[in-house]
């Protein structure tokens, strides 16, 4: 179904840095998810740049592998989907809602990509489309935890929208969100999805010009004690405890920026349009 006869696996795990066995198990489930958080970049410049974003294998691992671009949700949960379908593990596709700075009474539009793995009797939320993602999947159970990072996440069962239950993610927040501080951070349901649902749902995220993700480039790296983001041009270093650094960047300084702190390579060509669109953006501004 995810086409993973056209995946490159040994390209793919060699560029996750990945030597272990390679069995559907979940010591390699949970392997595999921290590598790919770790080492795969994210971010939204194609929507930014040319409102549009490919789904196909071929063009994933171009970009993403080759090229050492970054993508967003929906590609990361493609090349993963196709990962763990060439490995032999069992899992379900879904889509949540990301609820964060949104009214619950409000719900935002299904447009983030998830796995559901299911393994020894118990189903595992795998979320490695985020940017900030656990490094870690959580057990499908209403009231288990990934402690695996520099931030903890909550999976609750609860009302999700409108009266209707299902699952919510919870992340820590600054001690005024929430029960203990958490704040919700996306809520799905298990309806299964497939890769022609993605490619709706991509459509709208990369094109729309409603999309946040075109009006403005997004960008997240996550290490194991830090979190790093750029938001148009605002740069944020935030370090575990809620210590945040904030830092207004020029837009000729970004491509430098891009390569030094996130890891991410654009060309000659992507690098002097993307400092004019910013350009252009600030003056909007």
């Amino acid at each position: 179904m995810w086409n993973s006869e056209d995946l490159d696996l040994d390209a793919y795990l060699g560029f996750l840095g990945y030597e272990g066995d390679r069995t559907p198990t979940l010591e390699t489930l949970r392997a595999l998810q921290r590598a790919h958080v770790l080492h795969v970049r994210w971010d939204t410049l194609d929507g930014f740049l040319y409102q549009k974003v490919r789904l196909d294998l071929p063009s994933l691992q171009d970009k993403l592998i080759r090229r050492g671009r970054g993508g967003y949700c929906y590609e990361h949960v493609t090349l993963f989907a196709a990962a763990l379908e060439r490995l032999g593990f069992d899992f379900t596709a879904v889509s949540a809602r990301v609820q964060l700075g949104a009214a619950p009474q409000q719900p935002r539009p299904a447009t983030h990509a998830m796995l559901l793995v299911d393994l020894d009797g118990a189903r595992w939320l795998s979320d490695v489309g985020f940017g900030a993602s656990p490094l870690e999947p959580i057990e499908l159970a209403d009231g288990a935890m990934s402690e695996a990072g520099p931030w903890p996440y909550l999976l609750r069962w609860q009302e999700i929208t409108h009266g209707s239950p299902g699952w919510a993610v919870h992340q820590l927040g600054d001690g005024t969100a929430g029960r203990e501080g958490w704040e919700l951070r996306q809520v799905f349901t298990e309806h299964p999805q497939y890769p022609v649902d993605f490619a709706v749902g991509n459509h709208f995220v990369a094109s729309n010009d409603r999309s946040p993700f075109v009006i403005r480039p997004f960008v997240q790296r996550m290490r194991t004690d830090r979190l790093d983001t750029l938001d148009a041009l605002t740069w944020t270093t935030e370090l575990p405890g809620g210590t945040a650094d904030k830092e207004s960047v020029p837009p000729q300084d970004v491509p430098k920026l891009l390569g030094d702190v996130f890891g991410i390579r654009v060309d000659a060509e992507e690098s002097e349009l993307l400092v004019r669109r910013l350009t252009e953006l600030s003056e909007q501004d």
